[in-house]
């Protein structure tokens, strides 16, 4: 399924006199007339950003995420409306020179069935396989990770898409100069953190016998308003992705996106990826596991990660049935550990969120400037 943003709700030939009034004129005459009778199932562009209050960047950045709510409570939450998803997926910008910018959206031809969890629909079966428990930290059982080591490998495809935020996270590259990561590496749900405003991202440097980064600003920092909290819902951590827009083009290859399926439809149901854990300090960690439980927007699973790989891009070998070859896509961002309090017993979990066909409009828009290259996921 494939989605694009855009500020207009009518169909037909309404949508032209609703485009030419919101968008550059400039712009409006790069969308073909094919475009616009094609029947594609949500569409949208932002709206011309308003100028806010510039942050105080007053905390440290967290390299962890709690919330209170499981994930039997998150299949219980209420559909978002057309509404809730207008305020959701509106963003804020952060820029390098300390503006904040906020920008509303709007979408097209919405239909709340794609939001029903795949683990609703599941067989019982494999419902209950799901939904047992682990109860350990963030290493479950054995540590299943994997150093990467040699410079033929840390800066080969695809561990060479790993970076390192100078907030400490981890991020994949999904374009020229773009970066995604997690939310919470550069705002802990009411400002942004220390070092958010001067944020740099680091690549690991060639023919370099110890580990060390080539670093790069970061311009632009874009962060859905549906993390912050006060539009955010109660159970939060949805909506816990970022993406960086680098000052210059960093000239690696990146990894594509992609909207994430049911855990089911996954090969081998494995996802998996690639950070800087803050235990195994100047190493490349890799890791891979089965995938779990799922809701519409979170992905359960337990692969081995300590803080630091929060924020990485999790991928998975995708069919691409136009090109006819399996191809690495990133799904989801790695969260982080998450624990939840649950009839006086403490659940563990660590929790990725998924793209769904919505996020990856929104990103794919952040990346490409324009939502006609974004009908394709």
């Amino acid at each position: 399924m494939s989605v694009v943003f855009f500020p207009c709700r009518q169909r037909g030939p309404d949508i032209r006199s609703c485009l030419t009034a919101s968008l550059d004129l400039t712009y409006f005459e790069l969308v073909s007339e094919r475009f616009f009778s094609a029947e594609l199932p949500l569409i949208g562009v932002p709206f011309r950003p308003q100028a806010r209050s510039p942050p105080h960047f007053l905390s440290p950045a967290r390299l962890d995420v709690s919330s209170p709510c499981d994930p039997e409570c998150h299949k219980k939450a209420p559909r978002p409306s057309y509404w809730d998803l207008r305020r959701l997926l509106a963003y804020e910008t952060l820029h390098s020179d300390g503006q904040l910018t906020e920008t509303a959206v709007g979408l097209y031809g919405y239909d709340p069935s794609p939001y029903t969890s795949p683990a609703d629909s599941a067989p019982p079966s494999v419902k209950a396989e799901r939904s047992r428990v682990r109860r350990k930290r963030q290493i479950f059982g054995h540590d299943g990770r994997f150093s990467i080591a040699g410079q033929n490998y840390l800066l080969k495809y695809p561990f060479s898409v790993a970076v390192k935020l100078s907030t400490g996270c981890s991020g994949t590259l999904v374009g020229d100069r773009h970066v995604l990561t997690a939310a919470h590496c550069v705002h802990d749900g009411k400002n942004y953190v220390k070092g958010a405003q001067k944020l740099r991202v680091g690549f690991l440097k060639t023919k370099q016998r110890d580990m060390k980064f080539q670093w790069i600003r970061a311009k632009r920092t874009h962060v859905p308003k549906g993390w912050i909290k006060g539009n955010a819902n109660d159970i939060g951590m949805d909506y816990d992705y970022a993406l960086l827009e680098l000052k210059k083009p960093h000239k690696r290859r990146h990894m594509k996106l992609g909207v994430s399926p049911p855990a089911q439809r996954l090969p081998g149901r494995r996802v998996h990826f690639s950070g800087f854990d803050n235990d195994r300090p100047g190493k490349l960690v890799y890791r891979f596991c089965r995938a779990g439980e799922e809701t519409s927007d979170l992905l359960y699973q337990h692969c081995d990660a300590k803080p630091g790989a929060s924020g990485s891009g999790v991928y998975a070998r995708m069919w691409d049935g136009r090109r006819q070859r399996w191809e690495r896509k990133v799904i989801g961002v790695f969260s982080g550990h998450q624990w939840v309090e649950r009839q006086g017993a403490s659940q563990e979990f660590n929790v990725a969120v998924r793209i769904t066909p919505l996020k990856y409009a929104q990103i794919c828009y952040w990346i490409k400037g324009n939502f006609v290259d974004c009908r394709e996921g």
